[in-house]
């Protein structure tokens, strides 16, 4: 069973930064991921993927986020810049390994005004 585990959530102000981290039990490498965010009773958005290294993101976070990953650690990271209390949620990180998708539980990140 492929497991992911999401860390460094937390409590930052408007226009602070944290980084989060996806560690995977299975290789990344060759495969996509991505980040989701989900606000308290709203559906989950996708705020970041990466796939061949090649990285991608809506416009609501573009030139905030980064996505990145370090193949040799099977981890996925997620630099947020310049947060905005509309990023306040559960962000979850999302492994796809051919037809299947797998999720982790997710970190909460809270951003106050």
């Amino acid at each position: 069973q492929v497991q992911l585990v999401e860390s460094g959530g937390g409590l930052v102000q408007a226009g602070g930064s944290l980084t989060l981290s996806c560690s995977a039990s299975e290789s990344i490498f060759n495969n996509n991921v991505a980040w989701f965010r989900q606000p308290p009773e709203k559906y989950r958005d996708i705020v970041a993927s990466i796939s061949g290294g090649s990285p991608a993101y809506p416009d609501s976070v573009k030139g905030r986020f980064t996505i990145s990953q370090d193949n040799s650690k099977n981890t996925v990271y997620l630099q947020m810049n310049n947060l905005k209390p509309e990023d306040t949620g559960v962000y979850l990180c999302q492994l796809r390994i051919g037809p299947s998708f797998y999720w982790g539980r997710g970190t909460q990140v809270t951003v106050s005004s």
